[in-house]
């Protein structure tokens, strides 16, 4: 951490989340951005605070690694559409402690053992630290289910559900052509799965293992709904006997006999076959145990607001991080390894 008060900060991306983090570091009041590296070259040169949609602020977005390592920020908040992993060791080596979006860092003990050797040294040779955090998973199979848990004596089951109504996403390639809502109903992508699978499991794992459970195997499947009557969402139109909601399940069971569920329920419509019971946007967690518990968060947004706004809920976790992970000793580490995260708002 810098020797004042303030710590410096890079926003390392400015996509969808990443443009929402840049203008939390400019607003928060202990932050002080440094910097913005950006990926597309015509943002380059560009100032930060009209990437984000605020005023300028005097600081102009580069393309260059250097550029950011001479800056020496306390920490950058990486959020790009790909891994770098050359770019977070040096960044890493260079004593700069990352916050990320990204799940590749989300748990030590599930990285490719390249990645985790090649980042752990970066650590020790930087004393730096890095932590990956968001919103789901992160927020919601960690941070709730945690807090919840610490009600109970006997704990046998943890179901957490996410729901997202899709009908006013404008985004034709994503829901048809990626998801395959308004297709036939058909086996799921088995890469689909693996990919699920992959980005939820390492938070399972955290989360079984913050509460002294032992997971023998993680499991992902999936399952669609169709509609029986042509419906016209913001993407376009889904015939007929199409998929309108699908469902997929990562699963993780343990030694005791307890297990830990995360689904996600995305849909364009409630109308269907079969019949689902489905929330507006949002999660819901149960806990079964010795005190039974069912809490629903919801999202009070209109659906054709939910584009612009949700990108929140994951950058703003990764802002409020910053100051912990500043704080924190160096390494790979999990949410396990650090304190609640306490916003600070002025």
């Amino acid at each position: 951490m810098s020797g004042s008060d303030r710590l410096s900060c890079v926003q390392w991306a400015t996509g969808n989340i990443g443009a929402r983090a840049l203008r939390g570091i400019i607003e928060h009041p202990r932050l002080e951005l440094a910097g913005v590296h950006v990926t597309s070259s015509a943002k380059v040169g560009v100032d930060a605070g009209e990437l984000c949609g605020l005023d300028p602020i005097g600081v102009f977005a580069t393309n260059r690694l250097d550029d950011i390592i001479e800056l020496r920020p306390d920490c950058v908040l990486y959020m790009p559409a790909a891994l770098d992993v050359d770019e977070v060791a040096r960044l890493l080596e260079a004593g700069i402690d990352i916050v990320t979006t990204r799940g590749e860092f989300h748990r030590p003990s599930s990285m490719n053992p390249e990645l985790r050797k090649s980042v752990e040294r970066a650590c020790t040779d930087g004393q730096s630290t890095i932590h990956s955090t968001g919103s789901s998973p992160g927020f919601i199979t960690e941070a709730v289910p945690i807090l919840l848990a610490s009600l109970q004596r006997r704990l046998t089951r943890i179901g957490i559900d996410e729901y997202a109504d899709l009908s006013q996403r404008n985004s034709p390639e994503l829901l048809f052509d990626i998801m395959g809502f308004g297709r036939p109903p058909a086996e799921f992508d088995e890469s689909r799965l693996d990919h699920l699978r992959d980005s939820f499991g390492p938070s399972l794992h955290t989360l079984a293992e913050s509460l002294g459970m032992h997971v023998e195997a993680i499991a992902a499947c999936g399952e669609v709904a169709v509609i029986e009557s042509p419906i016209t969402i913001a993407a376009g139109t889904l015939p007929a006997g199409s998929v309108g909601a699908q469902r997929v399940t990562v699963a993780a069971s343990c030694k005791e006999g307890s297990a830990i569920r995360f689904r996600a329920n995305w849909y364009c419509t409630t109308d269907l076959e079969p019949q689902w019971d489905l929330m507006s946007t949002g999660w819901r967690v149960d806990l079964d145990g010795d005190a039974p518990l069912r809490v629903d968060i919801r999202m009070p947004i209109a659906p054709e607001r939910l584009a612009e706004t949700t990108p929140g809920y994951t950058a703003n976790r990764a802002v409020n991080a910053v100051r912990h992970v500043c704080e924190a000793p160096p390494g790979i580490l999990t949410s396990v390894d650090l304190p609640q995260f306490v916003p600070e708002f002025a």
